[in-house]
């Protein structure tokens, strides 16, 4: 299996290969997304790792659980973990999440975003399970996230705008509230490509926070602004946080 290791940003170095799914956009922008807890974080759908070793080399959690059911995906989880000298902080488990129990005060993840059997599936397994609700769909991941919070408890996730609805469903079916979107835009006249969703365990109705649009490129390719603050500074601006 071929690989390579990279440079990304807190200096952190990851493993890839070619067999997984890299790392992108998605993944910088949950890592900043998550709201910061003394207490424990649980990831779920881990894949290489580099949300949790984002967060934890930021040190937004006292510890977090990153829940990866691919035998080989947790693996490489683990050597990340142990080339960033992050073992104190992080534990990989391999696992199911429909199966997973425990305790957490915050739990994020950037689930597979297709329903299996959508479009032309990749013929290697470990990214076409990454890419697809292979081993559980969005209603899974937010039943376990209810199953570990308790009240007032926080999700985020990371996930698609054509699909919104089936978050919102899902969460509010399993009592948590979403309390603040953030819809993420490649350009200003693009159509929307992500949309970051914090939700509150047994959280009140009628009080969703929507954040301005969050811009990633200008026109010409560089950055925006907004863009540039979330990767030097690992945070959203104040104008995408609740008041």
């Amino acid at each position: 299996m071929e690989e390579r290791t990279v440079r990304v940003n807190d200096g952190i170095s990851m493993i890839e290969t070619r067999s997984g799914q890299l790392f992108g956009t998605d993944a910088y922008l949950l890592s900043a997304f998550v709201p910061p807890a003394r207490g424990k974080a649980v990831e779920l759908g881990a894949g290489s790792g580099i949300i949790s070793l984002l967060c934890a080399g930021r040190g937004r959690f006292g510890h977090i659980d990153s829940v990866e059911i691919q035998p080989e995906m947790a693996d490489l989880a683990r050597r990340n973990v142990a080339l960033n000298g992050l073992g104190e902080r992080i534990s990989v488990v391999n696992a199911d999440l429909r199966e997973y129990r425990g305790k957490a005060d915050v739990v994020f993840a950037n689930p597979p975003y297709m329903k299996n059997g959508a479009g032309v599936e990749n013929p290697d397994g470990i990214k076409n399970a990454s890419r697809r609700e292979i081993f559980g769909g969005i209603s899974d991941f937010t039943a376990c996230a209810a199953r570990l919070l308790g009240s007032g408890g926080t999700f985020a996730c990371v996930w698609r705008p054509e699909r919104l609805s089936d978050l919102i469903v899902s969460m509010r079916a399993c009592g948590i509230e979403p309390k603040r979107l953030i819809t993420v835009y490649p350009r200003a006249e693009a159509r929307p490509c992500l949309v970051l969703c914090e939700g509150r365990k047994g959280g009140g109705e009628g009080s969703l926070f929507m954040a301005p649009p969050f811009i990633l490129n200008l026109e010409n390719g560089e950055m925006t602004g907004d863009c540039k603050y979330v990767y030097e500074r690992g945070e959203f601006g104040d104008k995408f946080k609740r008041p």
